[in-house]
């Protein structure tokens, strides 16, 4: 199951593990996805603080973490890759996987059908 922030990133849980990357929708504003700072393993994120930055040739944004918790993985293959982002940005484009340390906190984010309504 897929969840969705306002903010435009995504996150799909599995035993009280997230994989979060950036909507197709976003990743479409964003255009050729060039360079992903990515974050630390190891880092603990809360909700809303920011997770990473993209850029591409068309600006620089900012991705927030759409729960707290202890990043646990990155996707390395963006370090050479950075266009999954552009390419496949809700499944081979996904940025870290986060140990959730408050899953009540997917209650405040949208399924699918609600995001593409937002």
């Amino acid at each position: 199951m897929k969840k969705y922030s306002k903010t435009h990133e995504w996150i799909k849980v599995n035993d009280g593990i997230g994989i979060i990357g950036i909507s197709k929708r976003a990743a479409e504003d964003l255009g050729d996805v060039t360079y992903v700072e990515l974050p630390e393993v190891g880092k603990v994120v809360k909700k809303g603080e920011q997770l990473c930055t993209i850029e591409s040739v068309k600006a620089a944004s900012s991705v927030y973490a759409p729960v707290s918790g202890k990043i646990i993985e990155v996707n390395e293959k963006l370090d050479t890759n950075p266009e999954l982002i552009s390419d496949s940005a809700e499944e081979e484009g996904w940025i870290a996987k986060i140990e959730i340390s408050d899953e009540s906190e997917l209650e405040d984010l949208m399924t699918e059908e609600e995001y593409k309504k937002l």
